[in-house]
């Protein structure tokens, strides 16, 4: 098995109490044996062959899982396959359902802030780029990175979705 804990040295990310109502039986199921395994997204998402937010975004219940994700979750988290499939995993999931309209929790409240206070200059540079549209969040890969220099520790967060132009009808 891959390292336990993070590569940064962080504890790992367990389930918050209360979000428990909003989220699907597999949450609270998938993040306990992540916490009794001490296993980050980042070693998870590598032993499953999936990005880190998607691994997350599966455990969350804010994405549908496959056939192999089922297997490889059984696997690195020794729970068995059968009791995977009698959780929502395989389901569509009920995005958006779990997180409160503006945020609470101060780092969802600060990407909202961001969208808030720069959502129509990102709009205007992207019209301007690509013209009349919208970016897709189903076609849609993002991630996130550390970045370090003289003036400290930078989070980076990298979106990217097709671009999806508006039709005339």
């Amino acid at each position: 098995m891959a390292q336990t804990g993070t590569s940064s040295g962080h504890p790992i990310a367990t389930l918050e109490a209360s979000l428990l109502p909003r989220l699907p039986s597999s949450s609270p199921l998938l993040f306990a044996a992540k916490k009794s395994k001490n296993l980050s997204f980042e070693t998870i998402a590598s032993a499953i062959s999936r990005s880190e937010v998607a691994t997350a975004a599966l455990f969350y219940g804010q994405a549908q899982a496959t056939e192999e994700d089922i297997s490889n979750l059984a696997k690195v988290l020794d729970i068995p396959e059968s009791k995977l499939r009698e959780t929502e995993l395989l389901s569509f999931p009920d995005r958006g359902r779990s997180i409160d309209m503006p945020p609470r929790e101060p780092m969802l409240y600060r990407l909202y802030e961001i969208v808030q206070n720069y959502g129509y200059a990102f709009k205007g540079v992207i019209n301007e780029k690509f013209g009349d549209g919208i970016m897709s969040a189903i076609s849609f890969s993002t991630k996130v990175e550390r970045e370090e220099d003289d003036k400290g520790t930078w989070v980076v967060i990298t979106l990217r979705g097709k671009w999806l132009p508006f039709t005339r009808f």
